[in-house]
């Protein structure tokens, strides 16, 4: 993936929708793709603004990012699934890889094309972002599939309208119409159940500790992108954060992020800075330039640089979940999470 696409699927792309740590931890169990109950019973759902009718309980599943196909694969539907998407961005967890080495991979580090995902026959599609569904980037948009017959499904945090809002439980939303939809409601209120502990054992880890003060930011080469808004903002406040970049701000008014001079992000001076990475290439490159930038602030000084997978920050995805972790561990050496 070249510097300028990496830029624009992590900021751009990744707002159109505007915009194995912790399942396996928790001993989150997987399926071997049991077939779903009700094979017949019709179900409706509101997504995006939008009402998507199911007929039938969908068996020709395509996952449009490996966050998607996961989650697809811990409700146990591997035996449903016709196609995976955006395999180069992230491989699966160890845990469930296996139950998708049968599964045609369409588009590599990016989204199929229209006739890419036609090919392979699905009547359901899952995205984490409308980005997933642009037109003019050579993908079948959503009236297309419509008139194809294939239902499409957005996570919630990736939907246009609740972009700048999304929160990390936005997930649960998802986990539940799934449920419905597949018919698989016991695996998705296992899921939420033990996504909902995890994030309950780090509040109560960090609770009545000091908030240290922590600034999320994107970096490709020299420039320098604040996160204030959006699902990131929300990981950043349940990891215990006092957050230097807020949806209050006027920057972050219109848009989850922001480009920012260095003079302005060292003024600042936060306690830690967390940033998101594609590979470990970028991460060097990021943590470089930070250092040789900023030599002086706190987070530099300190070590207190935290780097996330970026794909874990995408909307919808139990890597919101585990990442609050991630971060929580980091600003808090000092507390028990268990």
């Amino acid at each position: 993936m070249t510097p300028r696409t990496r830029t624009i699927r992590l900021l751009a792309a990744v707002s159109a929708g505007a915009g194995a740590l912790a399942l396996t931890a928790c001993g989150t169990s997987v399926s071997s793709g049991a077939a779903p109950a009700a094979e017949h019973e019709a179900v409706t759902i509101e997504n995006c603004g939008r009402t998507v009718e199911i007929d039938a309980t969908p068996t020709a599943v395509v996952g449009l990012h490996p966050s998607q196909t996961e989650l697809l694969l811990r409700l146990g539907l591997a035996d449903a699934l016709v196609g995976q998407a955006q395999t180069a961005a992230q491989e699966l967890p160890a845990d469930v890889i296996d139950l998708a080495a049968d599964v045609p991979v369409i588009g590599g580090a990016t989204p199929p094309s229209r006739e890419e995902l036609l090919s392979v026959g699905p009547d359901f599609v899952y995205s984490p972002t409308t980005y997933e569904f642009t037109a003019e980037q050579g993908f079948a948009s959503i009236e297309q599939l419509d008139q194809a017959g294939v239902a499409a499904y957005t996570a919630t945090g990736g939907c246009f309208d609740r972009r700048m809002e999304g929160t990390v439980d936005d997930l649960f939303v998802d986990l539940q119409n799934l449920g419905d939809i597949f018919h698989v409601e016991d695996e998705a209120d296992a899921l939420i159940a033990s996504s909902q502990a995890e994030l309950d054992a780090v509040e109560e880890a960090i609770d009545g500790l000091d908030r240290p003060r922590v600034a999320q930011v994107f970096v490709e080469g020299t420039t320098l992108t604040a996160i204030g808004a959006g699902v990131e903002y929300d990981i950043l406040r349940r990891a215990g954060a006092d957050t230097v970049f807020t949806p209050d701000d006027p920057a972050f008014s219109d848009f989850f992020a922001a480009e920012i001079t260095p003079e302005s992000l060292a003024a600042e001076a936060p306690d830690a800075l967390v940033f998101a990475v594609s590979d470990p290439a970028h991460e060097q490159a990021v943590r470089a330039y930070l250092a040789s930038t900023f030599p002086d602030m706190p987070a530099v000084r300190d070590g207190r640089l935290i780097a996330v997978s970026a794909t874990d920050m995408f909307p919808g995805t139990l890597g919101n979940v585990s990442v609050v972790r991630q971060i929580a561990e980091a600003l808090y050496p000092e507390a028990d999470f268990g």
